[in-house]
């Protein structure tokens, strides 16, 4: 992905304000899994700073772990001690380091919907072994529940083109294709393909809506602050920022940018959060994400 390979990305605030997996997820990915683990190897692909490396090794003998932006790779270098980890630059569309069917189970936590499927499936039916497994999972579009009118308008500047308040362009054209309306699809244009994988198995949550453990699996209560933190990690606000060099945050001492303006909006919006004043930030909310977990098996 473009995005993370900029000079303006910052792998460390992504791995601060990006929500983390909980335990249900990756019991619900082992128990589909099955087989003995612990002399296997994991392949986690797109890792990013490493979180699902370090959480999965346990299971396994050895992880290797891929993302194509060397800033994440050197993040997840930095915050990991388990000599049993190996973390490389690479992509799902290039496998050719990993010998025939040396990988038990393949990963892939918000990074499937960035893969060219022409090369990744041929790759991945390669050196996943016969019966070992593949698991993709992510998240899309978190709703803050009991505030709608505040996630509408945060829905229009982030996904909306033209003016989103005067003089100010949504952030709609700056989010990465076809990759963002993929996974707003939550991955169901993806199918592994019959002749090499079996047993496939759909797990999705649309936000807002009732679910299970197993679906409802990425929802949390936080701070609007740490809130804001993981909206300045989208690809389209680094891409917006980019692209309006002259648009200076309040942070950075300038008279706001298109965050600035939307969190206005979105205080205003909710009573209980403009009457906190300067201390919105303090308020906090429950946010739920639409979620998929993607399982198949190797033939």
């Amino acid at each position: 992905m473009a995005t993370f390979a900029r000079p303006t990305f910052s792998a460390k605030a992504y791995a601060a304000f990006r929500p983390a997996y909980p335990p249900s997820l990756f019991r619900t990915v082992l128990n589909y899994h099955q087989l003995p683990a612990s002399s296997g190897t994991l392949l986690d692909i797109g890792c990013g700073h490493g979180p699902i490396a370090r959480y999965l090794r346990p299971h396994f003998k050895s992880v290797i772990a891929i993302d194509p932006s060397a800033g994440m790779i050197a993040q997840a270098q930095q915050t990991t001690i388990d000599p049993d980890i190996t973390f490389r630059q690479g992509s799902a569309e290039d496998l050719s380091f990993l010998s025939d069917g040396s990988v038990d189970m393949a990963v892939a936590g918000q990074a499937a919907h960035w893969f060219d499927y022409s090369k990744a499936w041929p790759n991945l039916a390669r050196v996943v072994r016969s019966g070992g497994t593949v698991a993709f999972w992510g998240y899309k579009d978190n709703v803050l529940l009991g505030a709608e009118q505040a996630t509408e308008i945060m829905e229009h500047f982030v996904y909306g083109f033209g003016e989103v308040a005067p003089g100010v362009e949504g952030m709609g054209p700056y989010w990465e294709q076809p990759g963002r309306s993929i996974v707003r699809d939550l991955l169901r244009s993806v199918r592994p393909p019959e002749a090499d994988w079996t047993d496939v198995k759909r797990l999705e949550h649309e936000p807002g809506e009732d679910g299970t453990e197993e679906t409802c699996w990425l929802r949390k209560k936080m701070k609007l602050g740490e809130v804001e933190g993981y909206l300045k990690t989208f690809s389209c606000y680094v891409a917006w920022r980019d692209a309006h060099p002259e648009a200076k945050s309040r942070a950075e001492g300038g008279d706001g940018d298109i965050l600035d303006i939307m969190w206005d909006r979105m205080v205003d919006a909710v009573p209980e959060w403009k009457a906190m004043g300067e201390r919105w930030r303090e308020a906090e909310v429950i946010n739920d994400w639409g979620t998929y977990i993607l399982m198949a098996r190797r033939r």
